[in-house]
């Protein structure tokens, strides 16, 4: 979401003679707006990235092509590709029938000649500021609206006692912008609580940005939030968006939080705090409107206590915390989730089956879960390609059973293993991923792959 309109119009003059720009601003501070002015296309635009403003005052003509109009024309496909609803009001010293025509139709609000009128051009500027508010603000209400006609928790499947205080927080909290950590398990669905926080907040017409800061390597890191600019690195061929721009006006989900660098974290809490930062290798600071939604198997407080942690970070993240049980706390979702997870699948794999025989439910049932929902979506995946008849058997879910005369470590096969010694590590450490990655000898990126990999 945007920042509130200032009280005081802003009117961007794009205009390439020293003269004409001064002039114009001596206009707009007299009518009691703001002004600022750029001397090329290039500069106008830059303005545009980075500030808002209630109209763009422009030239059809500069100084590479001074009589045919098709440097302003480009300029101004280009602010209608930034933003269609900013007004533009733009005039030329070469003024023809033909060429305003033209600019009308790439979407030009009016039209002026030089050597202008002040008192037309004053009444054009006042009518063009009042339209185009009134059209952004039709355009909140209508996100708003679409907001409140969506599902209320989409793809969010939680009937159990102990996931209606997830609810009830997701319905106070996720319309209210705040800053929201989630902790849990790994695979109780933190990822799905954030989608659902930011479909019923007033953002949700803008991107939720996704960020694994536990899959980023810490010489990248830096580059993929913030962005960089050409040349910053070796690496650098072209200036490159980061992902706090991408998310701007939306919201920010930073997964496994957690595993972020101490060093890193102090230059992550500054844009969490202000909204600033700069791109690596530019000091030109920008600024940006973004919610952030974090999220971490590990438990923060003890990592703070462990000086492994900015406390000051932690509570610019955890404005609200909100926790997910595991999915051995919440059986009674298990068959509901089962079926949904069934019906994916079995129509990804354009296979007939009805559900689970009673067998399969009890297995169900009765597992441990260890890798809560994202494990029980593999089994039931696994399940539909192993099922032969129209119902799922115990046997096609491939549960691993605890029980005497159980397949012994000789007897199983290497990703079985595998799988179990990352189960037992990440047990050992309370699902903290980094430290169980340091214990088996792996990096957090490729524990994470094998993670994905096995459904854990």
């Amino acid at each position: 979401m945007k920042p509130p309109e200032s009280p005081t119009p802003s009117i961007l003059i794009a205009d390439d003679q020293a003269d004409v720009l001064e002039a114009l601003r001596f206009l707009v501070k007299g009518e009691g707006y703001r002004s600022e002015s750029a001397a090329s296309p290039a500069a106008a635009l830059e303005a545009l990235e980075s500030r808002e403003f209630d109209v763009v005052l422009m030239d059809l003509n500069y100084a590479r092509d001074t009589t045919s109009g098709q440097e302003g024309l480009d300029l101004l496909n280009r602010i209608q590709a930034l933003d269609a609803a900013l007004p533009v009001v733009v005039m030329t010293a070469w003024g023809s029938v033909e060429l305003a025509v033209e600019a009308m139709r790439r979407g030009a609000r009016d039209f002026i000649q030089k050597p202008w009128d002040n008192a037309r051009l004053s009444a054009i500027l006042k009518t063009q500021i009042e339209l185009g508010r009134a059209l952004r603000k039709g355009q909140r209400l209508e996100e708003e609206n679409r907001a409140l006609r969506a599902e209320r928790f989409p793809r969010l499947i939680a009937h159990s006692a102990s996931m209606r205080p997830v609810l009830d927080v997701i319905s106070r909290v996720g319309p209210s912008g705040a800053n929201v950590l989630i902790t849990g398990e790994n695979g109780t669905g933190k990822g799905l609580v954030a989608q659902t926080l930011h479909s019923v907040s007033p953002r949700a017409a803008r991107p939720l940005v996704t960020v694994n800061t536990g899959g980023l390597a810490e010489g990248v890191f830096e580059s993929e939030i913030f962005g960089h600019v050409k040349g910053a690195f070796t690496d650098a061929k072209s200036d490159r968006v980061g992902r706090f721009e991408m998310a701007d006006g939306g919201a920010l989900f930073l997964d496994e939080v957690a595993n972020i660098s101490p060093g890193l974290q102090a230059k992550l809490l500054r844009t969490v705090e202000t909204g600033e930062f700069e791109r690596v290798g530019s000091s030109k600071t920008r600024r940006v409107d973004v919610r952030i939604i974090s999220a971490t198997n590990a438990n923060l407080h003890a990592e703070v206590a462990e000086g492994r942690f900015r406390q000051d970070l932690l509570f610019r993240l955890n404005t609200i915390e909100l926790h997910l049980p595991p999915l051995r706390d919440r059986r009674e979702d298990i068959p509901v989730l089962a079926a949904f997870f069934l019906r994916q699948h079995a129509e990804r794999y354009r296979k007939s089956i009805a559900g689970f025989d009673e067998g399969a439910m009890k297995a169900l049932l009765a597992h441990p879960w260890p890798g809560n929902v994202r494990e029980l979506d593999h089994a039931v995946e696994r399940a539909a390609l192993m099922a032969q008849g129209d119902e799922i058997r115990a046997a096609d879910l491939g549960l691993q059973v605890r029980r005497e005369g159980a397949p012994r470590i000789e007897e199983m096969s290497l990703e079985d293993v595998e799988a179990l010694l990352i189960k037992k590590a990440l047990a050992r450490f309370s699902g903290n991923v980094s430290h169980a990655a340091s214990a088996l000898g792996l990096s957090r990126s490729a524990l994470y792959r094998r993670l994905q990999r096995y459904g854990l």
